[in-house]
């Protein structure tokens, strides 16, 4: 990839129980030193990324962009939005979803900086509807770019879903739960 570009795909992944999905690195070995992470729907641990995706099993379609540098969160789209340090040892990503099959994987675009640290950004939309938005807008939207690890950041967050998932006991507490 050179300067300036971007690369997005749009992909289908099955999920037939447990509404997630998962983003790994071809390479699964070297990440001793991995810090694991998670901020709302989204886990990092040693090579694998889980993302909470609308619905609990089916098709889930992702839109993923993959840039050179920070290509900005789309706030008009995305009820929800959280971003997370993440550490490729072979610059080049897959996706799944969670299935008792064998697991389809399909590869992204490789990385723009090889192997070393990005950043992801996961927008989502209709968490408390799981999924039921027909607008054309997939629900699930990756941003991959090379940065240097920080802390999870939540950038926005207003579904119901959200809430529970970033500080369960509150969620709970806050309605007699």
């Amino acid at each position: 990839m050179s300067d300036d570009e971007t690369c997005t795909v749009r992909l289908t992944v099955e999920v037939a129980d447990c509404g997630i999905a998962g983003l790994q690195d071809r390479e699964l070995d070297g990440y001793a030193d991995t810090p694991a992470q998670s901020v709302g729907f989204i886990e990092v641990e040693k090579g694998w990324v889980t993302l909470h995706i609308t619905h609990q099993w089916g098709p889930a379609d992702f839109t993923v962009t993959i840039a050179d540098r920070d290509p900005g969160a789309d706030l008009a789209a995305y009820e929800d939005i959280v971003e997370i340090g993440y550490v490729s040892v072979s610059g080049e990503v897959e996706m799944s979803g969670f299935t008792y099959d064998a697991v389809a994987m399909r590869p992204l675009p490789p990385l723009p900086a090889g192997p070393g640290t990005y950043r992801i950004r996961y927008h989502v939309k209709n968490m408390d509807w799981e999924g039921a938005g027909d607008d054309g807008i997939d629900d699930h939207y990756l941003q991959i770019w090379p940065a240097p690890l920080g802390d999870p950041v939540v950038v926005k967050a207003t579904s119901d879903a959200s809430q529970y998932f970033l500080e369960p006991e509150k969620f709970k507490r806050d309605r007699g739960l």
